[in-house]
């Protein structure tokens, strides 16, 4: 906490230094503000995404059972998982990409994962990938085709009989790049995915 002040201060004390400009004091007002509801114990922390946290949750539980077996081998570095939220069918319900980024659950083939239903029951497990994963615009069986890197190669994947196949590095090669109009999603290497435990 105190180093946090700290470079909150940090901050103050140079943007205030420097030629006051109408972006600098914009910053300026946001650290001030925030150094004072901090020290002040006032920090508003309403805006926390509730349905996060109940995805975080819904996806931490199903962890537990599917790892149950895994468990007592893992270690706490082990234990961790990103996730991301997409609507892979378009029912206005999100499905959930959950990876991992650790020795355990990676090797020199990639990482393995899970895709799952909004109430947490498993729709895949996939194994030797890279990440990010692209969501295309096209469709089978009413769920948007993927595109999975594995072996430096990118991949295309097609629900069949309610399931995604679980190896993407024996799916079709993509020829060319991986679509303009892709989403990118389960970004992990790109350091924006909050890491959560289980």
């Amino acid at each position: 906490m105190k180093g946090k002040i700290l470079i909150l201060i940090g901050i103050l004390a140079i943007s205030s230094c420097q030629n006051k400009t109408e972006k600098k004091n914009i910053i300026k007002t946001i650290v001030q503000d925030t150094l004072s509801k901090t020290m002040g114990g006032t920090a508003d922390l309403s805006k926390v995404s509730e349905k996060d946290d109940k995805a975080v949750e819904l996806i931490r539980k199903q962890l537990l059972v599917l790892l149950e077996k895994d468990l007592p081998a893992l270690t706490k570095e082990d234990r961790y998982f990103y996730y991301e939220a997409f609507d892979l069918n378009n029912d206005q319900k999100d499905e959930y990409l959950v990876g991992f980024s650790n020795s355990y659950f990676c090797g020199s083939g990639g990482c393995s994962g899970y895709i799952l239903n909004n109430d947490g029951s498993v729709i895949n497990r996939f194994s030797v990938t890279d990440y990010p994963i692209y969501v295309t615009t096209s469709s089978t069986e009413k769920f948007y085709d993927l595109i999975f890197e594995s072996g430096g190669k990118f991949h295309l994947l097609k629900m069949k009989n309610g399931k995604y196949p679980s190896n993407p590095s024996v799916q079709e090669v993509l020829k060319g790049d991986v679509p303009k109009e892709s989403t990118k999603v389960l970004d992990v290497n790109g350091k924006t995915l909050e890491k959560y435990s289980f």
